[in-house]
């Protein structure tokens, strides 16, 4: 099979350097180039059209930012991945990144104590990106996992079997899962609210801490609803959206008449913290068959077995379809397992979602006690 041909944008020698010896040590992936400045990328991409490019933020003449609006003006449709600092600074300029045509982020290795764990750190977060992004599914000599947050090989759909709806029933709450090319799908969701909904919405999407703060920001700006990153113990209300902050997982807890935020430091679970299903069957278990369950773009499988527990409760399951998806793992998981009941583009999901809360025997507010 032909190698994913990838350019490598960094301003930092050794951070060039480093990125082509991580991902040198697997045969599907071959560096096909360098730029040190956005300007230069630029010229890069129309020369040597690389399958996908990995960009740098903080660089002279032409940032990372630029640089990628400059590429897609060009009519370039390859994968960028933007080189992020776990920071303020870095979180909100990589989610600019991401409106301006980036497909997803890796965070640069920080505090490691060896090159060793810098390469692999790099090729754990780097290797199973790209080959989601650009669709191929080569076997490879990735190296080994040194965290337990290393994220899962892509999943490939085969079929999918879309679920009977059930009858129309009270929902209390919604659940959402996200990932790679979520922050753009979120956004897309939140910005087409016609009103601020009924019931509490729940998010998680797949971030480190810093990020969520300010993909929740950024969100509340959007639509009519109220976006907040959750916090330990709050009460649910409606017409509010709580997106689970990095590095901890979101529940929820029913506590007399009120339900309430959990944030835990469980392990990861689908290598993920936060996890897609550990908030999705805490809301099972809270709130039964009157919950609404969605599962948009991200790689891997996070929600998959959430689902099924929604499902077995009697709740219902959208996904987003494969066409609009900028990686269909997380979706085509659930999808190809039978769980979903409407599988729709991402323009239709907001709208989808407004008219089966709205069709239903009328959504029981949170504050109203009844089990």
């Amino acid at each position: 099979m032909t190698p994913i041909r990838v350019l490598v944008v960094d301003d930092s020698v050794v951070v060039r350097r480093l990125v082509t010896d991580a991902l040198s040590r697997d045969p599907a992936i071959e560096v096909v180039g360098f730029a040190s400045n956005g300007r230069l990328a630029v010229g890069k991409v129309a020369q040597l059209a690389p399958d996908l490019v990995t960009m740098d933020i903080e660089m002279p003449e032409m940032n990372g930012i630029e640089a990628v609006r400059a590429i897609r003006r060009a009519g370039h449709k390859m994968p960028i991945i933007m080189f992020s600092t776990l920071t303020e600074r870095g979180a909100a300029a990589t989610l600019d990144a991401l409106v301006a045509g980036a497909q997803d982020y890796v965070t640069k290795p920080a505090n490691v104590g060896s090159v060793q764990e810098s390469l692999a750190q790099v090729a754990n977060n780097l290797l199973p990106k790209i080959k989601a992004l650009v669709g191929r599914t080569a076997p490879h000599a990735a190296l080994p996992a040194t965290s337990a947050t290393t994220a899962p090989a892509p999943v490939r759909p085969r079929s999918v079997v879309q679920r009977p709806e059930p009858a129309p029933h009270p929902i209390r709450a919604m659940v959402v899962g996200s990932s790679t090319g979520g922050p753009e799908a979120l956004s897309r969701l939140v910005g087409s609210l016609t009103r601020p909904p009924s019931i509490p919405i729940l998010v998680v999407q797949h971030m480190p801490p810093v990020f969520t703060r300010q993909l929740a920001a950024r969100l509340d700006r959007l639509g009519p609803a109220r976006v907040v990153e959750a916090e330990h113990d709050a009460e649910l209300v409606p017409g509010t959206i709580y997106v689970a902050p990095g590095d901890r997982h979101l529940e929820v807890r029913r506590q007399g008449a009120v339900v309430r935020t959990v944030l835990t430091d469980g392990p990861p679970v689908n290598f993920c913290r936060p996890s897609v299903d550990v908030l999705f069957g805490s809301a099972v278990r809270t709130f039964g068959s009157e919950l609404l369950g969605v599962v948009l773009t991200g790689m891997g499988s996070d929600g998959r077995t959430g689902c099924q527990q929604l499902v077995d409760a009697g709740g219902t399951v959208v996904v987003q379809d494969e066409a609009t998806s900028v990686v269909w793992g997380m979706p085509g998981a659930v999808a190809t397992a039978g769980l979903a009941h409407r599988i729709v583009p991402l323009a239709e999901v907001a709208s989808t979602l407004e008219r089966l809360v709205a069709t239903g025997t009328g959504p029981v507010l949170v504050r109203s006690g009844v089990a």
